[in-house]
């Protein structure tokens, strides 16, 4: 007899045991809380023909970003494949099998169709949203989630979960009243939801809501940290409203204890730590030996050419800590990859080598390169990934490195598109102070 979910979907080869791991399983990764991989491994050890089970742990790794976690994922593709079972449980594995080749977008087509046809699929929803996130398809981000709302409610497990997805999804798209009261519902509804707590952050750091901002993070502090592994990223958002603020000080111990202190060899910890010491490094603050110990990390990771955003960060930290060898292997490194016949090779083509050329520039102090290579890539950016909190970056540095450069009308311009869109920030206040300065300069 085939069970069938708490959600009345059909599970090939589950028993009993293994049912309720997985279910567990998928609470985890919904709230992104405990160890969503040791517990789908002991659902697979009490029914190892669980098509689902291979299925769940294969997206699992295939979404890490990491080079030797696709290997698992395809294993995982190949297990469930051979397994057989339901039409949709067939369409899980063909699309995890594309993902774990870089078919990111082909991955991301097969589960929009199927959320269309089975919008209680929840796996294929929470799969289908991280490939949204990963290729940043903003308006996916959004509308994956909204055509499956009708099929849910209040009363279903895993509730808040499409609410706090709907609600990074509108804050994407810039509804961010409605994408604030979404993922403060998700989080009422429970408070360990790590992407509701982090939808929510998002919509006060494209407001510019620092002290608000500040407060939502501590106020539910003991939640969002508990056994999290979205965590890392949820200090990074705390992390920067300081920023924003000028909060030096405050950056550097969150980045000293719970953003970098463990000093993770995970790239998506990584991609955070280096994004913030970035940060610091445009505004001239003086990190120390920060910078050596994140491009250590970063080294073997700068070889596996597998994810053109990673390559940007590793970028960072490379320059940062003056490691010019490892810095010229990513770029041949990303040469190689723009090869290849994967959606990374469009990735690095079209964002991800023109901005780590960017950044080399920048640290070689050529500023006017900088420049020139950013800025025709603002439009595009979202093609190589990440959310836009995570991609001002490249508008921070190309600002940066515009004053720097004493381009005074460019840097002008800049500055004012900045303070139009976040006039309530002190760091866009900071920089129209700057770019007055710079206008005012006589030439010799």
């Amino acid at each position: 007899m085939i069970l069938r979910d708490n959600l009345d979907l059909p599970v090939t080869g589950a028993t009993g045991e293994a049912l309720q791991h997985y279910e567990q399983a998928l609470h985890e990764l919904q709230c992104f809380i405990g160890d969503p991989v040791a517990t789908i491994d002991r659902a697979i050890a009490a029914a190892p023909g669980f098509v689902m089970a291979h299925v769940f742990k294969g997206f699992l790794f295939g979404l890490a970003t990491e080079r030797e976690a696709s290997a698992v994922a395809a294993d995982c593709a190949a297990a469930a494949a051979s397994l057989g079972g339901t039409e949709r449980e067939m369409t899980h594995a063909a699309a995890l099998g594309h993902l774990s080749r870089g078919g990111w977008h082909q991955a991301g087509a097969i589960l929009e169709d199927l959320t269309i046809d089975v919008p209680r699929d929840a796996l294929a929803l929470l799969a289908g949203h991280q490939i949204d996130f990963f290729t940043g398809n903003a308006r996916m981000l959004r509308d994956r989630i909204a055509r499956a709302m009708p099929a849910w409610s209040a009363a279903m497990r895993g509730y808040h979960s499409i609410l706090a997805m709907q609600a990074f999804g509108y804050e994407e798209t810039a509804d961010y009243a409605r994408a604030e009261a979404l993922g403060r519902r998700a989080i009422d509804l429970q408070p360990r939801d790590g992407w509701a707590q982090h939808a929510v952050a998002h919509v006060m750091e494209m407001q510019s809501r620092q002290r608000d901002g500040i407060a939502w993070m501590r106020g539910n502090e003991a939640q969002w940290t508990k056994e999290n592994f979205l965590q890392v990223h949820n200090w990074w958002h705390l992390a920067l409203f300081h920023y924003d603020l000028g909060e030096a000080e405050e950056v550097l111990a969150l980045y000293d204890g719970p953003i970098y202190g463990a000093r993770s060899t995970l790239a998506l910890n990584m991609v955070d730590a280096s994004a913030i010491l970035w940060r610091l490094h445009l505004g001239g603050v003086d990190v120390g030996d920060r910078w050596a110990a994140l491009a250590a990390n970063w080294t073997p990771k700068g070889r596996a050419g597998n994810y053109a955003f990673n390559d940007a960060h590793a970028m960072m930290a490379f320059v940062g800590a003056g490691r010019s060898g490892a810095a010229d292997e990513l770029l041949e490194v990303q040469r190689e990859a723009m090869a290849a016949g994967d959606d990374n090779a469009a990735f690095t083509r079209d964002v991800g080598h023109p901005v780590c050329l960017a950044i080399r520039a920048f640290g070689d102090g050529d500023y006017a390169a900088a420049v020139r290579l950013l800025r025709p890539l603002r439009a595009i950016a979202h093609r190589f990934g990440g959310s836009h909190a995570q991609r001002d970056v490249i508008d921070l540095t190309l600002i940066e490195a515009a004053l720097r450069s004493g381009q005074k009308a460019l840097a002008s311009a800049l500055v004012a598109e900045r303070f139009a869109s976040r006039p309530d920030s002190p760091l866009s206040a900071l920089f129209v102070r700057r770019a007055d300065a710079l206008a005012a300069t006589q030439v010799p």
